[in-house]
């Protein structure tokens, strides 16, 4: 005769999927680059229509920075990325900054 015992389990298991953490997204003043150019990144970059586009330029110039989105890590690092090298390419030294929400 086989003794043998067969012992079965179930484990469950339960992952936290973490949410990604997002960040804030702001431009700087300063006191060479044009509105325009500002206008301009604001929709290339971060796809904003023009009416937005101008009202977040004018919070910028007025205020000293302005906010242009939250976006996951990922995402505002390449933005940031891309605004400071097209900024670099035409001559002006608009900065563009992550904050952690």
């Amino acid at each position: 005769m086989n003794d043998e015992i067969k012992i079965e389990s179930t484990v469950l298991i339960k992952e936290k999927i973490k949410e990604p953490g997002f960040y804030r997204v702001l431009l700087l003043n300063d006191d060479i680059t044009t509105m325009d150019f500002v206008i301009s990144i604001l929709i290339e970059v971060f796809h904003k229509n023009y009416k937005e586009a101008e009202i977040i330029m004018l919070t910028i110039h007025t205020q000293g920075s302005g906010l242009v989105g939250t976006y996951t890590y990922d995402i505002a690092a390449t933005r940031c990325k891309k605004v400071e090298m097209l900024a670099q390419e035409n001559g002006f030294p608009l900065k563009c900054i992550m904050e952690k929400e």
